[in-house]
């Protein structure tokens, strides 16, 4: 289901949560088992595979960690181009 990614500059994150709080599908959490290089449990992602590619957590960030991608949408032909077509040539 998920379209996007985000990437987290570990080393950045002073562990504040407030990231953890906004992300609509609740895949951000605070390590429990590392620190980063200033010494905070920096945030983490538990299933990328449900992120929307939102970036909520993005905005939210006083630290500027997050790196969000998305992936882009498949082109959809307008009705403008399909009705500018050729149209199909009667019998005569």
């Amino acid at each position: 289901m998920g379209q996007g990614m985000i990437v987290i500059d570990v080393d950045r994150c002073k562990g504040c949560g407030l990231c953890t709080h906004v992300c609509p599908v609740n895949i951000l959490e605070l390590s429990t088992d590392m620190f980063n290089a200033k010494g905070y449990r920096p945030v983490t992602v538990t299933d990328m595979d449900k992120c929307t590619g939102c970036a909520v957590c993005a905005r939210i960030c006083p630290d500027v960690v997050f790196t969000v991608y998305r992936a882009r949408r498949k082109k959809q032909p307008s009705k403008a181009v399909a009705s500018s077509a050729e149209p199909a040539s009667s019998p005569a």
